[in-house]
């Protein structure tokens, strides 16, 4: 006789199907109604509670949804949809490996339904077997089992809590996952879509930990460049260094259209530089102090810069290729000279920790760095402009990205700088801009974010200025500031 489960209307259980290593039990079913669907028992545990598996998703894309639900005695119940298949389903059938325009769509369907999720909900247990096709679209599913998992099971048995070869660093060192987690897994499973095989291949418990903690990514290989950087990003293994899953989002997509060969050919730069570089910052990650924390930030800030900064080099020389190497240039910064005009850039220098005096602004800072255009002094003193480049938090807590500022001389003070706007590394001066008080220095360019897909607009403003200069048309600006910087950065 066929198996009953009564929710709010009754459920004819058929064959088991799905994952048999999986929290709870799935069974193919039948409504009284006549709807075709799945029903998953999960075994009520001490510790746990039914929220936990119930999440209030209505009207997010890409998720299945729970279209019914209730209790037995020995277990909690919910059905949804029938899928028509898996992502475990079709690598299996593509013998383990999609090309790169069949898993690019995959890809932004979770990175849209992530997106959508940020800041509401972390699902924590992304893998293949959870992401089914409903509907034309690739959706998420299993919300809430697996921290449902985490909240049932007793300390000397949470290696059961989620799946080993998805798990980012943080879940290993038993910390609060935050949507960083997810885009971490989202690194995995685009690894294995594109390269038919895992980025950490285990087998056992402690290899996988030691490995997520540890070990340094393999590159995806025979893909867009910029899907290569994309991947080994969210594969980072600070948690506030991966780009969120907006960011994921938009860069998916425009992976989706053919990059120009120039983009193409510095996209592939910035791959070899993440590559040559990730292995320092998988072995810093292993620790989980505040020193470890900062320095694994500071190897990402730096390759990152290290990429911004290759692109603009690249679009100078295809450009100006009359600019020449300016002699006298400090090893490992460059600067090039076209006519009168001198543009430089220099790399990232890791920040103290405390380095503002009394005037420590609300946001943390990484690393830091500076840019400039110099020209010969004119009649007015005015020698050319200097840029910040802080890798900081200063948008939004715990998400850091390069940013560009600058500096000024408050109005009411009777004096100038050679430079306007003019660079100030994280000090006393530049917490004195920052800081919400009358002093002699004010922020004269806002926060404004350089990379993670913001590069263009960057390097489109200092190529314009280098060239302004090189003609002698770069003059002081007659507006101080030249944009508003009120709100771009955090305050207390």
């Amino acid at each position: 006789m066929a198996r009953k489960v009564r929710l709010r209307q009754e459920w004819t259980l058929g064959p088991r199907i799905g994952d048999p290593s999986g929290f709870g039990q799935v069974f193919a079913a039948t409504a009284a109604d006549g709807t075709d669907g799945v029903v998953k028992l999960i075994p009520k545990q001490r510790g746990a509670n039914r929220e936990l598996l119930f999440e209030e998703l209505a009207g997010v894309p890409n998720v299945v949804p729970i279209i019914d639900s209730g209790e037995t005695t020995p277990a909690w119940v919910i059905a949804m949809p029938r899928a028509d298949r898996s992502l475990r389903a079709e690598l299996e059938d593509a013998c383990g490996k999609l090309a790169a325009d069949v898993a690019l769509p995959v890809l932004v369907d979770v990175a849209s339904a992530l997106e959508a999720l940020d800041g509401r909900v972390v699902h924590r247990d992304l893998k293949p077997e959870n992401i089914l096709l409903l509907g034309g679209a690739w959706c998420l599913a299993d919300f809430g089992i697996a921290r449902y998992a985490e909240k049932s099971t007793a300390p000397e048995t949470w290696k059961a809590a989620w799946s080993w070869p998805y798990a980012a660093p943080e879940r290993w060192r038993l910390e609060r996952a935050t949507s960083a987690a997810d885009v971490y897994a989202l690194g995995v499973m685009a690894f294995e879509l594109l390269m038919g095989t895992l980025p950490f291949q285990g087998p056992d418990f402690d290899d996988f930990r030691d490995q997520h903690l540890a070990q340094n990514a393999p590159a995806v290989i025979e893909a867009p460049a910029g899907l290569v950087s994309l991947v080994a990003e969210c594969l980072l293994k600070a948690p506030n260094a991966r780009p969120t899953p907006a960011n994921v989002r938009v860069r998916l997509e425009r992976t989706l259209t053919p990059a120009s060969v120039g983009a193409s050919r510095l996209q592939a730069a910035n791959a070899a530089i993440q590559a040559a570089e990730a292995q320092e910052d998988a072995r810093m990650s292993a620790a989980a102090t505040e020193a470890s924390r900062r320095e694994a930030l500071f190897k990402t800030a730096s390759l990152t810069l290290k990429a911004v900064s290759a692109r603009m080099r690249q679009e100078i020389a295809d450009n100006a290729p009359a600019a020449k190497p300016e002699t006298g240039s400090i090893p490992d910064e460059w600067a090039l000279r076209l006519g009168p005009a001198v543009i430089g850039m220099d790399p990232a220098i890791q920040t103290r920790a405390d380095p503002w005096g009394p005037w420590a602004p609300s946001f943390d800072v990484i690393a830091h760095a500076d840019i400039g255009v110099t020209i010969p002094q004119d009649q007015y003193g005015f020698r050319g402009r200097t840029h910040s480049l802080w890798f900081c938090d200063a948008a939004k807590a715990g998400v850091y990205r390069w940013f560009e500022t600058g500096f000024m001389v408050s109005p009411l003070i009777p004096r100038t700088t050679e430079y306007y706007p003019v660079a100030f590394e994280p000090s006393d001066n530049a917490g004195k801009a920052l800081a919400n008080a009358m002093t002699e220095w004010q922020v004269a360019w806002p926060f404004t974010a350089i990379d993670q897909g913001e590069e263009t607009g960057f390097i489109d403003r200092w190529l314009e200025w280098f060239g302004a200069a090189a003609t002698s048309q770069l003059h002081r600006p007659s507006s101080q500031p030249e944009r508003d910087p009120h709100g771009s950065w955090r305050r207390v």
